[in-house]
């Protein structure tokens, strides 16, 4: 699955988050990640080459790329 939409800050992920009154949490649930690496994700703290880091960027739209399953 390829990702073709704009590139956003980590910044406005979380203004997005907020703007529609969606946790974190709930988002990661959902997309059956674990909710802590989504917000080690949104921190910054992990980098995001490969694997879950790396889907998990691409689907908020942090980072181009596509999604191989």
């Amino acid at each position: 699955m390829k990702r073709n939409a704009r590139v956003k800050t980590r910044a406005a992920v979380r203004e997005e988050f907020n703007r529609i009154g969606k946790p974190v949490t709930a988002w990661a649930r959902e997309h059956g990640y674990k909710p802590n690496l989504v917000y080690e994700i949104l921190g910054g703290r992990i980098h995001c080459n490969r694997g879950k880091s790396h889907e998990i960027a691409v689907l908020l739209g942090i980072k181009e790329g596509e999604i191989v399953a």
